[in-house]
């Protein structure tokens, strides 16, 4: 029979349930995820290093898990909240249940929770901190883990990206092994080998993957990784700041580094938290959300086409429209609540969108993005050779 367990929310609320994975006690900003899909890969979304997710969709683990899918080697979540665990898992590709995964990974989480009542309260009020207890006699401490939730530090003013960046610079080969993503890439823009530097602040796997797959040749450093290090030993043809967790504001060394490769012209695509990066760079400011985005069905407007695209979305921030500079122009913009989800440089060769182009789980409506910053590459690496080559006449002359 399973272990009880619990959890508090920081402003007293309790729920109880049924411990699913290790037994202990973990805390952390809870927020939830409306994703009908994806669990295995939420877990290991490093964007989510120091939350408690809890799940909408109400059936979890029918599929069980496998290597292929988790989007980073270390589990991410600090812990999971969902409504019914299933007890076996049915798939192909399944390797563990859930639950052995959870015990393998260390990761707390509880089940039979009232998801819906739970999602409410958090919509409501907005995100909070909580704590799972999990254990045989996690029913008797209440008092505990709510004094543990409200001990919790706020998300604002967290820069987590060293909990989460790899240690030291590394080539990634793999490609896409899923022929559906491969085919949301525009097979006439090709990489033809352009060089992609991915600075990691939690890089999800598929990110690298798609870079792969539209033939470029990529290479991951330590969100700490100084300009100076790279532009004359990697020579890249493009930069890529990644997703990841806490507040952008706090991180002044990686904006300070975006900065420098703006200053440099160097193609620069910001994935959600880079997004955010490229925009505090550039003059803007950014701000908590109520309660996020989290999920796999947000539609988004692109303005200059009037398409609206259904994406990922996992951020507890967003980038403030109000004073955006004249630098920036807004290029997609939520359907929910009207945030803004792109923007785009007038003066250098610059993108950056909030949501995740590369999915994983979720559709694939924005994975182009992948190739307008594989066409800035190309544009750009042209100019170089153009003005190499003018610069070689005149020496001759």
């Amino acid at each position: 029979m399973a272990d009880p367990a619990l959890l508090a929310l920081a402003d007293g609320t309790v729920f109880e349930g049924v411990s699913i994975g290790r037994a202990g006690i973990r805390t952390g900003e809870v927020v939830f995820n409306t994703a009908l899909t994806g669990y295995q890969e939420i877990l290991t979304d490093p964007s989510y290093y120091g939350q408690l997710v809890v799940l909408t969709t109400p059936h979890v683990g029918n599929v069980g898990t496998n290597a292929a899918d988790c989007e980073s080697a270390a589990p991410a979540t600090a812990g999971l909240i969902m409504r019914n665990a299933s007890p076996v898992a049915s798939s192909w590709r399944s390797e563990i249940t859930l639950a052995r995964f959870l015990e393998i990974r260390g990761i707390v989480a509880i089940a039979e929770v009232d998801t819906r009542k739970l999602t409410r309260h958090l919509r409501d009020r907005g995100a909070q901190n909580g704590c799972i207890l999990a254990g045989p006699d996690a029913l008797q401490d209440h008092e505990r883990a709510i004094r543990e939730a409200r001990g919790v530090p706020a998300m604002a003013g967290c820069d987590l990206s060293e909990n989460v960046s790899v240690a030291e610079q590394a080539p990634w080969v793999e490609g896409s092994s899923f022929p559906g993503e491969a085919r949301a890439l525009d097979k006439r823009s090709r990489g033809n080998g352009l060089h992609v530097v991915v600075y990691d602040f939690g890089v999800k796997r598929n990110i690298l993957r798609l870079l792969v797959e539209t033939g470029c040749r990529v290479t991951t450093v330590p969100a700490s990784t100084r300009v100076e290090q790279l532009v004359d030993s990697l020579r890249p043809d493009g930069v890529l700041f990644s997703n990841g967790p806490g507040d952008p504001e706090a991180m002044t060394d990686a904006i300070a580094q975006a900065q420098a490769w703006l200053d440099r012209r160097v193609p620069f695509f910001g994935i959600c938290l880079g997004h955010q990066l490229l925009a505090l760079a550039s003059g803007a400011r950014t701000r908590k959300m109520k309660f996020g985005h989290h999920g796999a069905n947000h539609p988004v407007l692109e303005l200059a086409t009037g398409r609206v695209w259904i994406t990922s979305q996992n951020h507890g921030f967003a980038v403030d429209e109000t004073d955006l500079p004249a630098n920036l122009v807004p290029t997609h913009r939520s359907l929910f609540d009207g945030s803004l989800q792109g923007i785009e440089r007038m003066d250098v060769p610059a993108l950056g969108f909030q949501g995740h182009p590369e999915a994983s789980p979720g559709p694939h409506d924005a994975a182009g993005l992948f190739d307008r910053f594989l066409r800035l590459m190309q544009a750009h690496t042209a100019q170089r050779s153009r003005n190499m080559d003018s610069g070689a006449f005149r020496a001759e002359t």
